[in-house]
């Protein structure tokens, strides 16, 4: 099941998705829990858990991240991944986290409360 909690952090309003199933399986299962959220609470800033990423989205030669990404900057949606990645060892991804965490839009953390710090700062 699929758990969205909605937070007010500093005055900034920000969904937390977490649960024991995959929410975001392709491209569009990822634009509408973001459009979803936007809808009924009016954040555009959503704390993901990676455990209801499917994990191809983790494989970046199937363009699963990339179109996810374009596509959140395309609504102004603004999202924070949190969960262990320990586990790969791809280059590309681990360059992809990186310079996805030294930007403004996208995050890889380990926490939620992370997650929430971080949508909380960025502009």
């Amino acid at each position: 099941m699929m758990n969205i909690d909605y937070l007010n952090n500093d005055g900034i309003d920000i969904a937390v998705v977490s649960g024991d199933e995959m929410v975001i399986v392709d491209t569009q299962s990822a634009l509408d829990l973001a459009m979803t959220v936007k809808h009924e609470t009016g954040a555009e800033r959503i704390a993901i858990d990676k455990n209801v990423i499917c994990g191809d989205f983790f494989i970046l030669r199937t363009g699963m991240a990339g179109e996810i990404l374009q596509k959140f900057i395309n609504y102004r949606v603004k999202a924070a991944i949190y969960g262990d990645y320990s586990q790969y060892i791809s280059k590309p991804l681990r360059d992809f986290i990186y310079e996805s965490n030294h930007g403004k839009d996208f995050f890889f953390v380990p926490t939620k409360e992370e997650a929430v710090q971080k949508l909380t700062k960025v502009p």
